[in-house]
């Protein structure tokens, strides 16, 4: 393989690096071209300073076969991957699975002769499952260096039977009596509800603040929402819808928003990114309802998977999750 170093985002590979994500070890949302993009932009929204890029592709009789995206983190002298470290739940190497040895024994040979001086190979958010993991274990012991990883969260997720009735019967007893009984409450309240996802763009940038401000409502997530991540959160939401994996949830009760989740509806699952309430209408519960809504709607469509992605809140597991993690692995020179 010949390995090419990019100093800055190549947006001419904008369709190979999107096909090749497709049939990539990991294909998750936040490795697509259109979405790091937006994160070297705004600097993971605000997260880092302007960044030093090092995204590394090769290629074999002209055809693109492996992408390691990686900026150099100067301060602390590593590489790491784009999309590090906040707001990018799984992140990887982007690489076929019968190329990925010889890639990675070409990426660990061509990574010494960069004009950066680092001195580790920092790689965040890699799920436990990921086949980068013992590849690189096994090519970094055949090179005599020395790696380490580390579990950093967990991040629980629901297999989809496609059956709501089914769904349910999977999951505790007192934990279905609740889901029940708190939809049910609000369907026979009287008052008027709805939920609905964001289907018009003419409509989506006042979606979008209707969205932050649910956000702002918890004060940990007014803290996160800096005018950087708010600017960055923006593009990413449309980013997103322009490419047709937006679900913009929100349930509305007596006409004003309740709750919403921001999702993205990729490879037959959706992946649940963030959320926002508004406690003027705890009573009803908005966020278990609209969770449940949003189950049983990915039951009836036909998904596959309901991702919660990072986080160990008790809530993910009450609805059923089942727990992975995503991991830290580090190599030193």
């Amino acid at each position: 393989m010949n390995f090419s170093l990019h100093t800055t985002f190549p947006t001419e590979l904008q369709d190979e690096w999107n096909d090749l994500l497709a049939e990539s070890i990991t294909h998750v949302p936040f490795l697509r071209h259109e979405y790091l993009n937006a994160w070297v932009d705004s600097g993971g929204g605000g997260e880092w300073p302007p960044l030093q890029l090092a995204i590394l592709t090769a290629r074999q009789d002209g055809q693109l076969k492996g992408i390691a995206p990686l900026f150099f983190d100067a301060p602390n002298r590593r590489l790491m991957l784009l999309g590090s470290i906040e707001i990018s739940d799984y992140l990887d190497l982007i690489v076929c699975p019968e190329d990925l040895d010889a890639f990675i024994d070409g990426l660990l040979d061509f990574l010494p002769g960069l004009p950066y001086e680092w001195q580790t190979l920092d790689l965040y958010n890699l799920l436990d499952t990921s086949p980068s993991l013992p590849v690189l274990r096994a090519a970094a012991e055949r090179r005599g260096l020395n790696l380490r990883l580390e579990t950093l969260q967990h991040a629980p997720c629901i297999p989809l039977p496609g059956d709501w009735e089914t769904y349910l019967a999977s999951i505790d007893k007192k934990q279905r009596h609740e889901i029940r009984r708190k939809m049910r409450r609000l369907a026979e309240s009287g008052v008027p509800n709805r939920w609905y996802s964001v289907a018009d763009r003419a409509s989506l940038p006042g979606e979008i603040d209707a969205f932050l401000w649910l956000m702002e409502q918890d004060p940990e997530k007014a803290v996160f929402l800096t005018p950087a991540m708010r600017a960055h959160m923006r593009r990413t939401i449309e980013c997103a819808f322009d490419s047709g994996c937006l679900h913009l949830a929100f349930l509305e009760i007596n006409g004003e928003k309740a709750a919403a989740y921001l999702s993205f509806l990729y490879l037959d699952r959706l992946w649940v990114y963030n959320s926002g309430l508004d406690r003027r209408f705890m009573e009803y519960s908005p966020g278990w309802v609209l969770l449940g809504l949003l189950l049983q709607w990915a039951n009836e469509t036909g998904l596959t998977e309901f991702d919660f992605m990072r986080g160990d809140e008790d809530y993910k597991y009450k609805f059923g999750a089942v727990d992975r993690s995503v991991m830290r692995l580090t190599l030193e020179r």
